[in-house]
């Protein structure tokens, strides 16, 4: 992993947007996180959850016995929540560092899980399996909350808890639904059809919505409705975006060359991190 502060130019309908080159050499960065001033990311294909400052310095924080997918999310006391995805399980770091289950999802779906967001409430959803959501209690049970999701993917939770939004990326649309006070999820909608295929996602104080491209190579941030406001073109894949900084209002995106599933790997090696400014901060969960 290095440094390199090389510029990557947007195209004419980025209103103004550029992005720098944070960090090289990863091999998929997923589930970005602002956490404790700093980025921290999953890399795929190295089992590895990374944190990176803003000035590049990187390190190692956690070694997950998983391959991918496995994305990452903390609970509301400071304990990091791992996604063993093709295991089915959701795993908790405990203290003294050891990961431990902190559910087991394999009653639900043995198809594999992708992303997590917890939100404020201490609800934890995952995605995956056939197309559905589920919501993991505090006491680490779980059930299903929705279903019929195409390819989810990325997830977020406006910051007053009321409303969680998904990436559908097979559906090329973001899908809304109001939370209950059980955590459960309620009156589905499209809170915007897009032009692309949303993966991961995040909300700023402008209530916009930034979502990554993998196919497209570019962040968008649209509002609900679809407006497209904003556009980042880059030379790779997106596969996921973050707002952090001190002031929330850095977008950070995760990128790397993307040759389809079947090929996959031909990308290690080609991941990074990447920032540029953003016109709001960020807001809600993650």
């Amino acid at each position: 992993m290095s440094r390199l502060k090389e510029i990557v130019m947007p195209s004419s309908e980025s209103s103004m947007a550029e992005a720098q080159i944070l960090l090289t050499g990863l091999g998929f960065g997923e589930s970005p996180r602002w956490h404790e001033g700093r980025l921290w990311f999953s890399n795929w294909g190295m089992q590895e959850v990374v944190a990176v400052d803003l000035e590049g310095n990187s390190q190692v924080m956690v070694r997950v016995p998983t391959t991918l997918p496995f994305c990452i999310d903390w609970q509301q006391d400071g304990r990091l929540l791992v996604v063993s995805g093709r295991e089915s399980l959701l795993l908790r770091q405990e203290p003294n560092g050891q990961l431990v289950t902190h559910a087991d999802l394999r009653g639900l779906s043995n198809e594999g899980w992708n992303e997590i967001v917890v939100d404020g409430r201490d609800n934890v959803y995952v995605n995956g399996g056939p197309g559905i959501i589920a919501l993991v209690a505090p006491d680490g049970s779980a059930r299903q909350v929705a279903d019929g999701i195409a390819f989810p993917n990325g997830m977020a939770v406006t910051h007053d808890n009321s409303t969680f939004i998904i990436a559908e990326s097979h559906g090329r649309r973001l899908t809304a639904f109001d939370i209950t006070a059980d955590g459960s999820l309620s009156n589905r909608r499209v809170w915007a059809d897009v032009d692309g295929h949303p993966d991961g996602i995040c909300i700023d104080a402008d209530q916009a919505v930034w979502y990554a491209d993998v196919p497209n190579k570019r962040c968008v941030r649209v509002r609900e409705g679809g407006e497209v406001l904003q556009t980042i073109n880059v030379d790779r894949g997106c596969f996921a975006c973050m707002l952090g900084g001190d002031d929330r209002k850095t977008l950070f995106i995760v990128a790397a060359e993307w040759h389809g599933f079947a090929k996959m790997m031909d990308g290690l090696g080609t991941g990074q991190v990447l920032t540029a400014q953003a016109p709001a901060p960020g807001v809600g969960w993650p």
